[in-house]
């Protein structure tokens, strides 16, 4: 009797994959033969597993004392660990990825009188995945720990940059009005809180003038806090009391004290979601993900699945899916129809840095912080080289924690995207200074080739 049950179903179910062939063809018929299988991910609306698919997998309430072995693991199935929401490229025709005619096989460096070249970096960083553009043409593609071209690695804070050029795209079209708007606009339950009278420029600069803990390394800071709600069954009540129960910093109002704030991250995504009546991964998917080509599927980390998602970090997606969105940023917001989704100088505005108290370094003495997007070059007391190109100050840097990089130089046509475990969420700051290095020696061998070339 079972056995005649599971013929029948077999039966069944070729009989809905022939009419799926003959009324919208072939390449849908295979999307259909993936749903088929999507019970096994156990992420619903996700068509296609990822590869590789890890069977056993860690807690994501230790997420930040995961060793380096563990962190693999959890971050290429981050869209496991948590409830998500789906992003689909909807079959749109993929954004052409071709590969360069000249490819990079090497880069030199040096750092403390030492000479490092690109396999070195690999090994310092900790590096699971690494994709160079260059001219929108794959220059290097790399792929470690069992990584695949399947692989979804989560982004950390790198999706607060997304998030901030989703804001961009809301501007365009209407559905907030200004940077300049009270948050209190578009997320009322903030009146009266440590967050009222904040900006959307503000929030975005992480200038809010709110008291939040961002110690990594301290299980009782309120960014740890935020990480063991997500863990929990019910998260979204949890972030949120403790988003609303955060003091504001005595004497600072905002605008006047840069201070790095994922817990206003989190509220830059609820305006995000507010004022357009979608999730992130909704947004993303009708504005960018469907109509730029990306390749895959994605997994935005939600906390209330199709209703809230999480704004401070939780974008899943392919490297190469990761260096398309680059390229997306890259050209201002220009879609392959030749539609620009993003106000023309919202680029510029995103990487003009804020000189708040404490975004001002030795460093960064413009500032290192915009909007969501980062500044990044090696410390001038650095004993290293190269510590610039001619175009270097121009690059700007989607940054997460434990090595996650996005960073994009308009000037010079380049994309790197980087995947990595390092094993302090941000110590030693070398590390930082390295891919600074690394992005600036890229560059020099970049060009190197095309003038050989000439």
């Amino acid at each position: 009797m079972i056995k005649k049950q599971t013929t029948k179903q077999s039966l069944n179910k070729l009989s809905r994959l022939a009419l799926v062939a003959a009324t919208i063809g072939l390449s849908q018929t295979f999307t259909v033969m993936a749903a088929e299988q999507a019970p096994a991910c156990k992420v619903p609306g996700l068509l296609v597993c990822p590869k590789p698919f890890d069977q056993t997998l860690p807690d994501p309430k230790n997420m930040l004392t995961w060793d380096q072995d563990a962190r693999v693991i959890g971050f290429r199935n981050s869209y496991r660990l948590y409830e998500g929401d789906v992003f689909s490229p909807q079959q749109s025709k993929p954004f052409p990825l071709p590969e360069a005619s000249v490819k990079l096989t090497d880069i030199h460096y040096s750092m403390n009188g030492v000479n490092y070249n690109l396999d070195n970096y690999l090994t310092n960083q900790s590096a699971t995945g690494l994709l160079i553009l260059k001219d929108g043409k794959v220059a290097y593609e790399y792929y470690g720990k069992g990584n695949t071209a399947q692989t979804l690695w989560t982004s950390r804070s790198v999706a607060k940059s997304v998030v901030s050029v989703l804001i961009g795209v809301a501007i365009k079209e209407g559905k907030i009005k200004s940077v300049d708007d009270p948050i209190t606009t578009y997320v009322p339950e903030l009146k009266g809180t440590a967050w009222d009278g904040v900006t959307l420029q503000q929030l975005m600069q992480h200038t809010s003038g709110v008291a939040w803990d961002e110690n990594y390394a301290s299980a009782d800071s309120d960014f740890s806090h935020m990480t063991q709600c997500e863990a929990k069954p019910a998260p979204y009540d949890c972030v949120l009391n403790l988003v609303k129960s955060v003091k504001r910093k005595p004497g600072v109002k905002p605008g006047e004290v840069w201070s790095y704030n994922t817990g206003g991250a989190w509220l830059v995504g609820r305006v995000l979601e507010n004022a357009t009546g979608m999730t992130i991964a909704k947004y993303l998917e009708s504005r960018v993900w469907s109509r730029f080509g990306m390749e895959q599927e994605g997994v935005w980390h939600a906390l209330v699945k199709d209703k809230v998602d999480m704004g401070g970090h939780g974008f899943n997606a392919s490297l190469r899916d990761w260096g398309r969105f680059g390229q997306f940023v890259m050209t201002g917001g220009n879609l392959p129809s030749g539609e620009k989704i993003l106000p023309d100088d919202w680029v510029a505005r995103s990487t003009h840095w804020t000189k708040a108290k404490g975004s001002v370094t030795n460093f960064a003495p413009e500032g290192q912080y915009g909007y969501q997007w980062w500044f990044n070059a090696p410390a001038p007391d650095a004993n290293a080289e190269p510590k610039k190109t001619g175009t270097s100050n121009q690059t700007f840097w989607a940054l997460g924690i434990f090595g996650q990089t996005i960073a994009i130089n308009p000037a010079e046509h380049l994309v790197v995207v980087q995947w990595s475990t390092w094993k302090q969420a941000e110590t030693p700051s070398s590390l930082y200074d390295e891919q600074a290095l690394f992005v600036n020696a890229v560059s020099n061998a970049l060009d190197a080739n095309r003038v050989s070339q000439n």
